[in-house]
């Protein structure tokens, strides 16, 4: 018997819904560090979350590093926790 041909479908990428990857640790050959607000915050959406690897394109390592930066400048209180501060 003849096996039936399997067609695949090509996956499309939504561009409307991606962002463009920002620059590494890597390539800006810097560490992140709580005191360095102006870095740490093109990693952060508006809403104050910090972005995930998919649109940060750190490693892993750099990713868990940028995480607890921005824990330490929130603590500090050069970082915001959310958006709504002044309700």
């Amino acid at each position: 018997m003849k096996e039936a041909k399997k067609t695949t479908r090509k996956k499309t990428i939504n561009t409307k819904n991606t962002r463009e990857a920002l620059p590494s640790f890597e390539r800006l050959d810097i560490e992140p560090n709580y005191k360095d607000v102006l870095v740490l915050r093109r990693f952060i959406n508006d809403r104050g979350k910090v972005l995930p690897q998919k649109y940060t394109s750190l490693s892993s390592r750099n990713q868990r590093k940028l995480s607890s930066e921005v824990k330490k400048a929130r603590f500090m209180g050069l970082l915001p926790y959310t958006d709504r501060h002044m309700l």
